[in-house]
């Protein structure tokens, strides 16, 4: 038995969380087509008879424009100093180095375990051989891998390219546990999944979710439903009133969607309640990213 941590790193929207989801085989991460989706750094963990491997998928490793993405940027390196692996993912379609491939490459730098190239998005024409041959003059790997995150090509292949890379050792979760995180944590993701994927341009990516209260019938015996009341944080009045929308519309939404979603995950009945507040420059704010985690 193996059992060990890969860290799953590469550009922002490479497909990173995709990925988990398709070892998974479930919706561990939220996944948008939208650049810096994943926001920490979120363990998720697979089973199968041979081993026990706890994925860390890390933010996008990108060049920061606040506090909020030199959390994010400091959270990916973190990952790479804890891993006995790291899974560099990268697109099929790649056809040269950009700048955030070069902060990728930069953080490898100081890697001393072995790094997996994994070429993604291989249901795309053209396949991997131009991708393995870019980032392949770049560094030494210990090996190479091709996927599709998407169709589930190649997935169960990387595991067992991974497997000889891992420590043995007695798995360290018990295998029901799919995810290292709190049911709470889980609601608000599943809350700012829903407004990456309803909202347009840069409105999302200035959204925040604070899940103030979260009373659950396995806490709280008494009560016949899951109760959260959250509050989505948001920078301008303007952007307010997009998350609000018409009459309150967008909002509803939102608020309908995540139910159902976390409805799903937990198996209760829950009742929301969403607010949405002005926080000025709040990515910029020691002190609201500490009170949301960001620290």
């Amino acid at each position: 038995m193996r059992c060990g941590v890969v860290a799953l790193v590469g550009r922002p929207n490479v497909g990173k969380s995709s990925l988990v989801n398709a070892l998974l085989k479930t919706k561990a991460v939220i996944v948008s087509p939208k650049p810096q989706t994943t926001r920490n750094t979120v363990r998720c963990i697979y089973n199968d008879s041979q081993a026990q491997i706890v994925f860390t998928d890390t933010p996008g490793i990108h060049i920061p424009k606040d506090k909020l993405g030199r959390f994010l940027a400091d959270s990916a390196a973190e990952a790479l100093e804890n891993a006995h692996v790291v899974c560099w993912l990268v697109e099929a379609g790649d056809r040269k180095i950009g700048p955030e491939d070069r902060q990728v490459l930069e953080a490898l730098s100081d890697v001393r375990c072995p790094v997996v190239l994994s070429v993604n998005k291989c249901d795309r024409a053209g396949g991997p051989e131009q991708a393995f041959e870019l980032y392949g003059a770049t560094r030494p790997f210990a090996a190479r891998a091709a996927l599709s995150a998407k169709t589930g090509r190649g997935v169960s292949a990387l595991v067992n390219l991974l497997l000889p890379f891992l420590p043995e050792g007695e798995p360290w979760y018990a295998p029901e546990i799919l995810m290292d995180g709190t049911e709470r944590f889980l609601a608000g993701e599943l809350l700012r999944g829903q407004v990456l994927a309803l909202l347009r341009d840069e409105v999302p990516h200035r959204v925040a979710v604070e899940v103030e209260e979260y009373k659950s019938p396995d806490e709280y015996p008494g009560r016949g439903k899951l109760y959260i009341r959250a509050s989505l944080i948001v920078e301008t009045a303007g952007q307010k009133a997009i998350l609000i929308g018409t009459s309150g519309a967008m909002l509803k939404k939102i608020g309908r969607l995540a139910r159902m979603e976390i409805e799903r995950v937990t198996g209760h009945s829950v009742y929301l309640e969403l607010w949405v507040k002005v926080s000025p420059r709040w990515r910029q704010s020691d002190l609201v990213l500490k009170r949301l985690g960001y620290s």
